[in-house]
């Protein structure tokens, strides 16, 4: 079950970051300015902040065998038409419905780590999934400009329409893995049946929760950081003289270095060291943003391997505070992650925003890159809030 969930996350990042490696060609071959381009890529995070938590209830509703193929389909028809898209409008469209597949999977996969694994391993295998949509960014940004556009001379349309074939096999690997008889029986055991009504109180309760509203307000910035990063850093190193394929390998250095702290920091990650390390990791993400404003490749390596180090975990971990935080529990699991991830997304759709508008009020990145420093800085702080939240309810408790 784990293998299945980490395939089809994997197919998630594929084509979550597909686009990043092809701005310059989409954008000169439907017209668009880095604005418009901002705005198209934080299409399916606009749609997300309304879906996941709807998603969150159909995943604790109707289980994981479903939800995550249904999801699977979604991702490759979202991919599908932005193949067939010939302005800014339908490709909006077409990334926007990215946004409702996403949350199925985003939210689905924390939830199959709870029903299957406990204490220790709960970190481990949370790690071990993440690094599915690392590897599909990997694959993503290696494999475009280096071999797939060179090969179909330059067509990117042609690129996309592979990826999203590859989307469509994953869905049916994972329905035939959640047939299995043992999945049937741990989902039943799992899933919840209120009414929509019973939904919303589920909801209403969890955001009473004042160690749940911060943990949501960290996950806007958290995401902010990284739809900034993941979008535009391969324009970001292209603008600044490497040549595309370049910059699409050097932009997947930082997913490289996330893959390895995945597979180590969450397991980490235990409550009298939580604080410390997300500390850590928020810093790293500002500090990694800041140097990509230095010259030279010292500078440069740092940046990435602190851009991984940050990117690559601090999500996973604050998903697992989310998943330990007092009031959630594996039947409302779904709802708790579809209420984090809707929140979160508010930062996706403003942050390839807020980069490409600036990029077109100042004719370059710097600015934006500052702003992102100051994102990391609030992150630290919302942090103290979070961890002063906590010992209040324990000496309640």
């Amino acid at each position: 079950m784990l293998g299945g969930v980490w395939l089809i996350y994997f197919g998630f990042g594929l084509l979550s970051l597909a686009m990043a490696p092809l701005v310059d060609p989409i954008s000169r071959d439907l017209g668009l300015s880095y604005t418009t381009m901002g705005a198209i890529l934080g299409a399916w995070p606009l749609v997300y902040i309304v879906a996941a938590a709807p998603c969150g209830a159909f995943v604790d509703r109707v289980g994981l065998k479903w939800s995550l193929f249904l999801a699977a389909l979604i991702i490759a028809a979202s991919g599908g038409l932005r193949v067939v898209a010939v302005d800014a409008v339908t490709m909006f469209v077409a990334v926007g419905l990215f946004g409702i597949g996403g949350p199925l999977v985003s939210i689905g996969a924390p939830k199959a780590i709870a029903q299957w694994f406990e204490g220790a391993e709960r970190g481990f295998a949370l790690g071990v999934y993440i690094t599915g949509p690392f590897l599909g960014h990997i694959l993503a940004l290696v494999l475009t400009n280096s071999v797939l556009m060179p090969l179909l001379d330059g067509n990117w349309r042609q690129v996309l329409l592979i990826y999203s074939g590859f989307i469509l096999a994953t869905g049916i690997v994972w329905f035939l893995l959640g047939s299995h008889p043992i999945n049937r029986v741990v989902e039943r055991a799992g899933r919840r049946r209120e009414t929509v009504r019973g939904q919303m109180a589920v909801f209403a309760a969890l955001l009473r929760l004042p160690s749940i509203q911060v943990i949501l307000a960290m996950s806007i910035g958290a995401f902010f950081l990284h739809h900034s990063i993941a979008n535009w850093l391969p324009e970001m190193l292209r603008t600044g003289g490497m040549a595309p394929d370049e910059a699409g390998m050097w932009s997947a250095l930082p997913t490289a270095v996330g893959i390895v702290g995945a597979l180590t920091i969450p397991r980490l990650a235990t409550p009298p060291r939580r604080f410390g390390i997300l500390i850590a990791l928020s810093l790293c993400i500002g500090v990694g943003a800041v140097l990509l404003l230095a010259t030279g490749v010292p500078a440069l390596v740092v940046a990435m391997v602190l851009q991984g180090i940050g990117r690559g975990t601090l999500i996973a971990v604050l998903i697992l505070v989310l998943m330990e935080t007092r009031g959630v529990d594996p039947r409302n699991t779904g709802a708790a992650v579809g209420l984090f991830f809707s929140a979160a997304e508010i930062g996706g759709v403003l942050g390839p925003l807020a980069i490409g508008a600036m990029w077109d009020l100042t004719g370059g990145f710097d600015a934006g890159l500052w702003l992102l420093g100051a994102v990391s800085a609030a992150l630290v702080g919302l942090l103290y809030l979070h961890r002063g939240i906590e010992r209040r309810d324990t000496i309640a408790a």
